[in-house]
């Protein structure tokens, strides 16, 4: 019997994407306690008890319900509001007395500012990864990029594919390719090969170039400069 072609290939595991999330975990764990928000502990429980029986009960992204998307996307936003406490606090580490006892050098400021940003880049993968098309469930369902019916990122393959023969036909976005669209963005702070097209993708875009410019210009300039 031959199969459904939208039915071969378009099943969008998890795991890539949770791989991303231990990592923040990991990352969020070892900053300074000054830059931690409440108790260690609460972070990485609020995470796992969303993360886990998502993994459990829908492990590929094809079909989910509603509450298992709004589930996928509070996740995210809990990692992202996180991220963003730790870079306030840090910053209000450097700006009040206080933080000098525990930043007198720059190696400890400088490694809190590369956590910092190496998560802002994680989460905001999470979210292209998440939003993209409709997200996950609905891009399995399409049979290439090109078939997306509501792209918010144009990658090249979606506009070669139909030219060159060493660009699978099949090809769809998996979420490597938006860590890759995540990091050129938050160091180069502007599209790559990768272009927004909606609203969505460029106000996702403007936000994570935000705060990685603030990551970079305010605190390891300043810890660069301490180590001066």
């Amino acid at each position: 019997m031959t199969k459904d072609p939208q039915s071969i290939g378009n099943d969008e595991p998890r795991w890539h994407a949770s791989l991303g999330v231990l990592a923040i975990l990991g990352l969020y764990i070892t900053l300074p306690p000054k830059v931690t928000f409440g108790p260690l502990w609460l972070f990485p429980l609020l995470v796992l008890a969303i993360l886990v029986p998502l993994s459990v009960i829908s492990p590929i992204r094809r079909h989910e319900n509603a509450a298992q998307r709004i589930a996928s996307i509070g996740l995210i936003a809990l990692l992202n509001l996180f991220n963003i406490l730790s870079l306030v606090l840090l910053i209000a580490s450097i700006v009040h007395r206080a933080g000098v006892t525990h930043f007198s050098t720059g190696a400890p400021l400088l490694l809190a500012g590369v956590q910092i940003w190496l998560t802002n880049t994680l989460v905001f993968a999470l979210w292209y990864w998440e939003l993209d098309s409709g997200g996950p469930e609905a891009r399995a369902h399409a049979i290439s990029a090109q078939k997306f019916s509501r792209a918010d990122f144009l990658f090249p393959q979606m506009a070669s594919q139909n030219d060159l023969e060493c660009v699978d036909p099949g090809w769809k976005p998996l979420f490597i390719d938006y860590l890759f669209l995540a990091f050129t963005n938050s160091t180069a702070f502007s599209p790559a090969d990768t272009f927004p097209l909606t609203r969505l993708g460029k106000v996702l875009m403007m936000a994570e170039a935000f705060v990685s410019f603030t990551t970079i210009g305010i605190i390891i300039s300043r810890a660069v400069g301490i180590l001066a």
